[in-house]
């Protein structure tokens, strides 16, 4: 018959995030998404842990202003940059990566970035913190459309 609408159940957890269903309907749901792309294990790592802490949806390898973004919550113009030495470790990737931080800056996105080191020697610690910008930058956010 082809009834079922992923969207509408999506829609139904977003108005009762409070409900004790909510959180297993939207691990039942999960089956049915595609899986998200992702460029590293440290990425499906971080989303896991993102996941599992109840943070909201993020989507990966996300356009703006031209960059790819690791993880990125389009509706809070907030990104995180998952970094490791070997890629960031040389003078030129690091000179232009805070252009890159500008960049986005300038078109009203906040980032953060997280090293592959601290998130394997903390991950607790660091979601937490992702968590505490997010709700930071959705009342940052909610200030400015008032």
């Amino acid at each position: 018959m082809r009834s079922f609408d992923l969207d509408d159940f999506r829609s139904v957890i977003a108005r009762n995030q409070g409900h004790r269903g909510a959180r297993p309907l939207a691990r039942a749901l999960a089956i049915y998404e595609p899986p998200r792309f992702t460029r590293s294990e440290l990425e499906r790592e971080f989303l896991t842990w993102a996941e599992s802490a109840g943070l909201p949806s993020a989507v990966t390898a996300f356009n703006v202003a031209g960059y790819e973004l690791d993880v990125y919550w389009p509706e809070l113009r907030f990104a995180v940059e998952l970094d490791v030495y070997a890629t960031h470790g040389a003078h030129e990737p690091f000179e232009e990566d805070r252009q890159r931080d500008e960049d986005l800056k300038l078109v009203g996105v906040e980032l953060t970035r997280i090293t592959g080191r601290r998130f394997e020697r903390e991950p607790r610690q660091v979601i937490e913190r992702v968590s505490r910008l997010l709700d930071q930058r959705r009342r940052q956010l909610g200030a400015w459309g008032s």
